[in-house]
Protein backbone atom coordinates (compact mmCIF):
# COMPACT_ATOMS: atom_id res chain seq x y z
CA UNK A 1 0.00 0.00 0.00
CA UNK A 2 1.62 3.34 -0.98
CA UNK A 3 2.72 5.72 1.77
CA UNK A 4 -0.04 8.57 0.70
CA UNK A 5 -2.61 5.99 0.84
CA UNK A 6 -1.41 4.76 4.77
CA UNK A 7 -1.09 8.34 5.94
CA UNK A 8 -4.97 8.99 4.63
CA UNK A 9 -5.98 5.58 6.86
CA UNK A 10 -3.83 6.90 9.68
CA UNK A 11 -5.40 10.71 9.87
CA UNK A 12 -8.95 9.31 9.18
CA UNK A 13 -8.64 6.77 11.83
CA UNK A 14 -7.56 9.30 14.38
CA UNK A 15 -10.32 11.75 13.79
CA UNK A 16 -13.27 8.58 13.80
CA UNK A 17 -11.46 7.22 17.11
CA UNK A 18 -12.31 10.33 19.25
CA UNK A 19 -15.65 10.36 17.54
CA UNK A 20 -16.80 6.27 18.15
CA UNK A 21 -16.00 5.14 14.21
CA UNK A 22 -17.75 8.14 13.16
CA UNK A 23 -16.44 10.50 10.84
CA UNK A 24 -18.83 13.34 8.44
CA UNK A 25 -17.91 13.75 4.74
CA UNK A 26 -16.56 16.90 5.29
CA UNK A 27 -14.01 15.51 8.18
CA UNK A 28 -13.45 12.99 5.17
CA UNK A 29 -12.55 15.49 2.90
CA UNK A 30 -10.29 17.37 4.89
CA UNK A 31 -7.95 14.39 5.75
CA UNK A 32 -8.08 14.05 2.10
CA UNK A 33 -10.61 11.25 0.47
CA UNK A 34 -12.49 12.87 -2.51
CA UNK A 35 -16.00 12.08 -2.80
CA UNK A 36 -15.24 9.73 -5.30
CA UNK A 37 -12.90 7.93 -3.15
CA UNK A 38 -15.68 7.74 -0.05
CA UNK A 39 -18.06 6.18 -2.44
CA UNK A 40 -15.27 3.38 -3.47
CA UNK A 41 -15.06 3.20 0.45
CA UNK A 42 -18.32 2.94 1.04
CA UNK A 43 -18.79 -0.10 -1.77
CA UNK A 44 -15.57 -2.06 -0.94
CA UNK A 45 -16.77 -2.53 2.94
CA UNK A 46 -14.32 -0.10 4.28
CA UNK A 47 -16.79 2.38 5.74
CA UNK A 48 -20.32 1.87 6.87
CA UNK A 49 -22.72 4.35 5.77
CA UNK A 50 -24.95 5.73 8.73
CA UNK A 51 -26.52 8.78 6.92
CA UNK A 52 -26.04 11.07 4.55
CA UNK A 53 -22.57 12.62 4.83
CA UNK A 54 -22.26 10.42 7.75
CA UNK A 55 -20.00 7.23 8.02
CA UNK A 56 -18.80 5.09 10.25
CA UNK A 57 -15.70 2.81 9.72
CA UNK A 58 -16.71 -0.38 9.11
CA UNK A 59 -14.46 -2.98 11.97
CA UNK A 60 -16.30 -0.54 14.70
CA UNK A 61 -18.12 -1.87 17.29
CA UNK A 62 -21.47 -0.19 18.64
CA UNK A 63 -21.82 2.06 21.78
CA UNK A 64 -24.39 2.54 23.83
CA UNK A 65 -24.13 6.29 23.28
CA UNK A 66 -23.70 5.92 19.71
CA UNK A 67 -26.97 8.29 18.77
CA UNK A 68 -25.58 11.14 20.70
CA UNK A 69 -22.05 10.86 19.02
CA UNK A 70 -24.45 10.74 15.82
CA UNK A 71 -25.89 14.32 17.44
CA UNK A 72 -22.57 15.84 18.28
CA UNK A 73 -21.66 15.17 14.74
CA UNK A 74 -25.34 16.51 13.47
CA UNK A 75 -24.20 19.86 15.14
CA UNK A 76 -20.72 19.99 14.06
CA UNK A 77 -19.47 19.85 17.47
CA UNK A 78 -21.97 22.57 18.95
CA UNK A 79 -24.38 21.03 20.87
CA UNK A 80 -23.58 19.20 24.71
CA UNK A 81 -26.27 16.74 25.45
CA UNK A 82 -28.46 18.21 28.73
CA UNK A 83 -31.41 17.38 30.56
CA UNK A 84 -32.80 14.43 31.17
CA UNK A 85 -30.34 12.89 28.55
CA UNK A 86 -27.60 14.09 30.12
CA UNK A 87 -28.48 12.27 33.91
CA UNK A 88 -29.18 8.76 31.63
CA UNK A 89 -25.44 9.15 30.55
CA UNK A 90 -24.71 9.57 34.12
CA UNK A 91 -26.87 7.24 35.11
CA UNK A 92 -28.86 9.32 38.02
CA UNK A 93 -32.84 8.95 38.28
CA UNK A 94 -35.27 7.57 36.62
CA UNK A 95 -36.01 11.19 34.68
CA UNK A 96 -36.70 10.30 30.28
CA UNK A 97 -37.37 11.75 27.12
CA UNK A 98 -38.47 10.15 24.31
CA UNK A 99 -36.29 12.70 22.67
CA UNK A 100 -32.79 13.76 23.28
CA UNK A 101 -31.87 16.87 24.92
CA UNK A 102 -29.20 19.21 23.84
CA UNK A 103 -27.43 22.66 24.60
CA UNK A 104 -26.69 24.65 22.09
CA UNK A 105 -24.93 28.06 21.73
CA UNK A 106 -27.28 31.03 20.65
CA UNK A 107 -28.03 31.60 17.30
CA UNK A 108 -27.95 27.74 16.49
CA UNK A 109 -29.90 27.48 13.24
CA UNK A 110 -30.40 23.36 12.46
CA UNK A 111 -33.77 21.77 13.66
CA UNK A 112 -34.62 18.07 13.81
CA UNK A 113 -37.82 16.88 15.58
CA UNK A 114 -36.34 13.75 17.40
CA UNK A 115 -34.06 16.69 19.46
CA UNK A 116 -35.01 19.31 21.91
CA UNK A 117 -32.52 22.49 21.82
CA UNK A 118 -32.35 24.53 24.85
CA UNK A 119 -29.77 27.58 23.83
CA UNK A 120 -27.91 28.95 26.35
CA UNK A 121 -24.02 29.04 26.85
CA UNK A 122 -22.19 26.86 29.55
CA UNK A 123 -19.35 27.30 31.15
CA UNK A 124 -16.23 25.33 31.29
CA UNK A 125 -16.64 23.16 34.25
CA UNK A 126 -20.03 22.59 33.40
CA UNK A 127 -19.38 20.36 30.73
CA UNK A 128 -17.62 16.86 30.90
CA UNK A 129 -15.66 15.63 27.74
CA UNK A 130 -17.04 11.60 26.90
CA UNK A 131 -15.60 9.59 23.87
CA UNK A 132 -17.41 11.73 20.78
CA UNK A 133 -19.91 14.15 22.59
CA UNK A 134 -19.76 16.02 25.44
CA UNK A 135 -22.26 16.44 28.49
CA UNK A 136 -23.40 18.55 31.20
CA UNK A 137 -22.07 17.53 34.78
CA UNK A 138 -24.57 16.10 36.70
CA UNK A 139 -25.28 19.38 38.68
CA UNK A 140 -25.79 21.44 35.96
CA UNK A 141 -27.95 18.63 34.25
CA UNK A 142 -30.44 18.23 37.91
CA UNK A 143 -30.33 22.49 37.24
CA UNK A 144 -31.53 22.20 33.60
CA UNK A 145 -34.21 19.70 34.93
CA UNK A 146 -35.23 21.36 37.88
CA UNK A 147 -38.46 22.90 36.51
CA UNK A 148 -39.26 19.83 34.15
CA UNK A 149 -39.25 17.54 37.46
CA UNK A 150 -41.86 16.33 39.74
CA UNK A 151 -40.64 16.64 43.49
CA UNK A 152 -40.27 13.19 43.89
CA UNK A 153 -38.31 12.48 41.11
CA UNK A 154 -35.63 15.30 41.42
CA UNK A 155 -35.27 14.24 44.91
CA UNK A 156 -34.39 10.58 43.74
CA UNK A 157 -32.31 11.90 41.16
CA UNK A 158 -30.43 14.23 43.78
CA UNK A 159 -29.55 11.54 46.07
CA UNK A 160 -28.54 9.13 43.35
CA UNK A 161 -25.83 11.81 42.67
CA UNK A 162 -25.04 12.59 46.37
CA UNK A 163 -24.92 8.60 46.92
CA UNK A 164 -22.38 7.95 43.58
CA UNK A 165 -20.24 10.64 45.24
CA UNK A 166 -20.85 13.14 41.85
CA UNK A 167 -21.46 16.16 44.04
CA UNK A 168 -22.68 17.25 47.88
CA UNK A 169 -25.58 18.85 48.67
CA UNK A 170 -23.53 22.08 49.39
CA UNK A 171 -22.34 22.02 45.64
CA UNK A 172 -25.55 21.11 44.26
CA UNK A 173 -27.30 24.38 46.34
CA UNK A 174 -24.56 26.41 45.42
CA UNK A 175 -24.37 25.72 41.47
CA UNK A 176 -28.16 26.31 41.36
CA UNK A 177 -27.95 29.19 43.30
CA UNK A 178 -25.20 30.97 41.04
CA UNK A 179 -27.24 29.48 37.74
CA UNK A 180 -30.67 29.77 38.22
CA UNK A 181 -32.27 30.83 41.28
CA UNK A 182 -36.11 29.15 40.36
CA UNK A 183 -34.07 26.19 39.87
CA UNK A 184 -31.93 26.49 43.31
CA UNK A 185 -35.53 26.82 44.78
CA UNK A 186 -37.01 23.73 43.40
CA UNK A 187 -34.12 21.71 44.26
CA UNK A 188 -34.40 22.97 48.08
CA UNK A 189 -38.06 21.68 48.08
CA UNK A 190 -36.89 18.35 46.65
CA UNK A 191 -34.46 18.26 49.45
CA UNK A 192 -37.01 18.33 51.95
CA UNK A 193 -38.78 15.33 50.38
CA UNK A 194 -38.08 11.92 52.08
CA UNK A 195 -36.27 9.21 49.86
CA UNK A 196 -36.38 5.81 50.42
Amino acid sequence: MPAHRRDLQRKLFSTASAQGGYFTAAQAREVGYSYQAQAYHVGVGNWSRVDRGLFRLTPWSSDVHDDLIRWTLWSKGQAVISNETALAVHEIGELESPRVHLTVPPGFSKRDSAVVLHGGDLAESEVIQRTGFKVTSPARSLIDVASSADEDQLARAIQDGCDRGLFTVRQLREHAEATDLKAALLIERALQVPTS
